[in-house]
């Protein structure tokens, strides 16, 4: 089985998970849909509660945005491998 090239560990992907949690959570709790505990019944709970799930999924972003340049533009990440043999160079070079 091939493995997709923008599959995430499953570790990024945890993360993302519990951010969007976060996320749904502090809307959850902004709008008053949900009584949360009285540490976290706060409008300054709620934005940390916002900001930190935000911060959990910066990682996966990351992580989908360099195997993206990875697959899209080899250059960018600094990849050696040369497309063209030294010989082909060789033999079209023209002493006129």
């Amino acid at each position: 089985m091939m493995r997709s090239a923008f599959a995430l560990p499953k570790s990024l992907l945890a993360l993302e998970v519990i951010g969007i949690a976060l996320l749904g959570l502090a809307w959850l709790s902004i709008n008053h849909y949900l009584a949360l505990p009285a540490p976290f019944d706060t409008s300054t709970a709620a934005v940390l509660m916002v900001f930190a799930g935000i911060a959990l999924m910066i990682p996966a972003a990351l992580a989908l945005m360099m195997a993206m340049s990875r697959r899209l533009a080899p250059l960018l990440n600094h990849d050696t491998q040369q497309k063209t043999s030294p010989d082909k160079d060789k033999r079209d070079d023209a002493d006129h």
